[in-house]
């Protein structure tokens, strides 16, 4: 019998939970919990006898996929998948799969919730600014920058969208005004909602060179992964732009720095959270396990990402 586990730090909601388990079991297999762990080792313990691994934000590092001898799948219940050591696991022989589009939507409320947020001063009582007819860049537009424009649309914005990887016509066939380079996004938009993964190509790579382009008043939201800001640049912008505001779901390595010298511009959530609702919960934790069972019983690979 194959045994699928279910390793998380920060624990499906007990419905995802219910439905990965009715999936595992309906496909005759056991599955095993490893919930709110507190260090690697136990981790390496609880994969050590485990055909497939579901994660959330969870760390699959060598050392858990020497642990894991058995382990053929890793699936990451979620889009982003630069936690999983993709060069260890191809090395091995183990697939490793995402669920792309299961969390979109909550992403992107999020990303426009954090605009209504910092247009309305925070929540201070202070005059603010409305979204309505100002003009909202997506940098990469894939699932989540597709809901984040259908909303944008709902309070009225202007959308724009840059994707090299997107051709022009699927882009404008959602309404979105595309734009032939990265450059022209962030000289015409106000808002630049950010949505690409954390690469080689992408790190550290928004910086002067794109935000010195943007209003005084422009607005960097970021509910895609740290390291694609160059926070040393960041801050320099908004020395220089005293309204520019960055508003993160994940907060920046100088955090500290940014709530001290942009106290009212910059709003970090205290843990990642544009996943965390409970439908993206139960999507994402449901596809995972769906997508496992289907590897096992039919050789399906549509979503693995270290071909």
């Amino acid at each position: 019998m194959k045994t699928v586990l279910v390793a998380t730090d920060k624990p499906f909601a007990p419905v995802a939970l219910k439905g990965i388990r009715e999936v595992v079991e309906n496909a005759g297999y056991s599955l095993k919990l490893l919930e709110k762990y507190t260090s690697p080792e136990l981790f390496y313990e609880a994969v050590a006898d485990v055909d497939a691994i579901i994660i959330r934000s969870d760390l699959v590092t060598r050392e858990v996929l020497n642990a894991g001898k058995n382990v053929k799948i890793v699936v990451r219940a979620g889009a982003g998948y630069d936690n999983v050591d993709l060069a260890a696991a191809t090395e091995k022989g183990v697939v490793v799969m995402n669920t792309p589009g299961q969390n979109s939507n909550a992403v992107a409320e999020l990303a426009l919730g954090m605009m209504v947020y910092g247009a309305r001063g925070f929540f201070s009582g202070k005059s603010g600014t409305e979204l309505k007819g100002k003009k909202l860049g997506i940098h990469a537009f894939g699932n989540v920058g597709k809901y984040v424009a259908a909303i944008a649309k709902g309070f009225g914005m202007e959308v724009y969208a840059f994707d090299p990887f997107v051709p022009k016509e699927v882009i404008e066939i959602c309404g979105v005004k595309s734009v032939d380079t990265v450059e022209d996004l962030y000289k015409t938009c106000q808002y630049v909602s950010i949505h690409m993964p954390a690469n080689e190509k992408t790190k550290k790579s928004i910086g002067t060179a794109l935000l010195g382009l943007m209003p005084v008043d422009g607005v960097l939201v970021n509910t895609a992964r740290k390291e694609v800001i160059n926070e040393e640049e960041l801050m320099q912008i908004m020395e220089q732009k005293p309204k520019f505001q960055y508003l993160s779901d994940v907060a920046p390595d100088a955090v500290d720095a940014f709530k001290e010298k942009f106290a009212g511009r910059f709003y970090a959530t205290p843990k990642k959270m544009g996943a965390q609702t409970e439908e993206a919960n139960i999507n994402a934790g449901i596809a995972a396990a769906e997508q496992i069972r289907d590897f096992f019983e039919k050789g399906e690979r549509k979503y693995q990402v270290n071909k």
